[in-house]
């Protein structure tokens, strides 16, 4: 890494990444990871009776998560300049922190979630969206020019 490179965005890449693959995790485990990291008993039934929804929710929380990385670490200056770079890093920050400190009004969405699940995945995604927060506001000047 270039010394110029944004740790802390490199970081957030690196936790939207876990995040990933421990989704993708799920479909390997199966049901009972989908319980332990509280998605609730309907997606884990769901899940063991083959059903074509929490395979589908799962991917596409995933691919996002990865989308999410990638950003990060075009943000952070590891890989090439991604479209609307800022912009999106922008969204990521801001989808990470309001779902960390606003998840109540959410809670009633999805009753299938235990209060583990929205405490803890809460405070998972406060962490990093501040984490994204730090490192954006490091790098703005630099993602406003062309530079990669």
């Amino acid at each position: 890494m270039a010394s110029s490179t944004n740790k802390l965005l490199v970081v957030g890449a690196a936790l939207s990444g876990l995040a990933a693959l421990i989704h993708l995790a799920c479909l390997v485990v199966g049901a009972p990871l989908f319980r332990l990291l509280g998605a609730g008993e309907q997606m884990a039934q769901l899940y063991l009776a083959g059903h074509w929804y929490p395979t589908v929710v799962t991917l596409v929380i995933a691919g996002v998560l990865a989308a999410w990385s990638a950003y990060a670490l075009s943000g952070a200056g590891v890989i090439r300049k991604l479209p609307l770079r800022r912009t999106a890093l922008c969204a990521i920050t801001a989808i990470y922190t309001v779902r960390g400190v606003a998840f109540a009004p959410v809670m009633a969405y999805f009753p299938g979630n235990s209060m583990t699940f929205w405490v803890v995945s809460s405070s998972i995604c406060l962490l990093i969206g501040i984490v994204h927060l730090v490192g954006l506001r490091q790098s703005w000047g630099r993602l406003s020019g062309g530079a990669a």
